[in-house]
């Protein structure tokens, strides 16, 4: 029995819509609005310990206030609603002069009302050894006054591409008169 030409067109359109495509799987979940890829790359954790230097005193500061609450009659000893711009040098340890592995930059508040709490919004970015170039974003609250904080990890790039995971800081040395600070921090990424 011989097939024609288009019999055999129509058999392999048949095969092909019915078998998975050849370099990944697809599901569809909730209607056609979304897809699941699986992905074969295996992950990776690394874990990074560093100290984050908060200068705001000084003639060179690392973190300067960029806003402030405009009723000035309403004052809070949490400094409610001030926000802080940070280029903060991260080092290899305690010491400032120590090495320089990368910097913390971006914007923490004071959101907090009946705590010393922060909104941290900051990329740390590394500028030595295999993680030159690469950064990660953490994103949360930050209850300053905790002897141990945790917050969230919630993306990156180079080496710690789609990272998540989470930051533990623990207060090293703070300066109550002017809130100079330097923080402990180990940092477990999870990353392609």
């Amino acid at each position: 029995m011989k097939m024609s030409k288009q019999n055999v067109l129509v058999m392999i359109l048949l095969i092909s819509a019915i078998l998975p495509p050849p370099i990944h799987s697809l599901n569809l979940k909730a209607g056609n609005w979304g897809e699941t890829f699986q992905n074969k790359k295996q992950e990776t954790e690394t874990n990074l310990q560093f100290y984050f230097h908060d200068t705001l005193s000084g003639k060179n500061p690392s973190a300067i206030k960029v806003a402030e609450p405009v009723d000035k009659t309403k004052t809070y000893l949490t400094q409610f609603g001030n926000i802080m711009m940070a280029d903060d040098p991260l080092t290899e340890t305690s010491d400032p002069k120590s090495k320089l592995v990368g910097r913390a930059q971006g914007i923490y508040a004071s959101s907090c009302q009946q705590e010393i709490g922060l909104l941290m919004s900051l990329s740390y970015s590394f500028v030595d050894g295999p993680y030159n170039g690469s950064t990660f974003a953490l994103v949360g609250k930050n209850p300053a006054m905790n002897p141990v904080r945790e917050m969230p990890v919630v993306g990156g790039t180079g080496l710690f591409r789609m990272a998540r995971g989470y930051a533990i800081a623990k207060t090293h040395w703070v300066d109550i008169t002017t809130g100079d600070a330097i923080v402990g921090y180990n940092v477990t990424l999870v990353h392609y």
